[in-house]
């Protein structure tokens, strides 16, 4: 589930997006940056653009998670377990996944504008192979005029194409 009231008096408790942003580069997101809350970013479409990450950072940031880096032991296996069974984006990086595909995954987006233009249609996951290997995978598609099941559909594809290649 997704929730960005939830999520706005959740950065208010501490301390507004600055401490996230600062909280970010303290761990090495250098490509990252976190300036409005969900309630001012819907306030103006262009907002949104002043939020950003660069796939690479995401991945990395996924990684060091994952890997028990960024926050407690318990706070990460929390979390973990959180993303595992997140049940939104069904049709984004898990789609064509095996369903027997172990999966931590946030979904994002932004909607359209009044022009159909989607801002954002994201998919983040830490994804377990048949082996027992891990990766992280983060798919952005921005600034897209196509549908939002075109857009979701790139994700999947993708999402597809790179677990087929780690698989061999």
């Amino acid at each position: 589930m997704s929730d960005n009231v939830g999520c706005d008096i959740l950065l208010r408790l501490i301390g507004g997006p600055k401490t996230v942003n600062d909280f970010l580069i303290s761990k090495g997101m250098k490509d990252t940056q976190i300036v409005y809350n969900e309630e001012v970013m819907q306030s103006d479409w262009k907002n949104q653009y002043e939020n950003y990450t660069t796939m690479k950072s995401s991945n990395t940031l996924l990684k060091d998670f994952y890997q028990g880096k960024i926050i407690s032991k318990e706070s990460t296996e929390f979390l973990l377990g959180v993303l595992y069974r997140t049940s939104t984006g069904t049709n984004k990086i898990v789609e064509q996944l095996p369903k027997s595909a172990k999966v931590a995954h946030k979904t994002g987006s932004s909607g359209k504008n009044d022009s159909g233009l989607t801002g954002a249609e994201n998919d983040i996951a830490i994804i377990t192979l048949p082996n027992g290997k891990t990766y992280a995978l983060s798919i952005f598609v921005s600034d897209s005029m196509e549908s939002w099941e075109t857009n979701c559909k790139i994700i999947s594809n993708i999402s597809k194409a790179v677990y087929d290649f780690l698989k061999k």
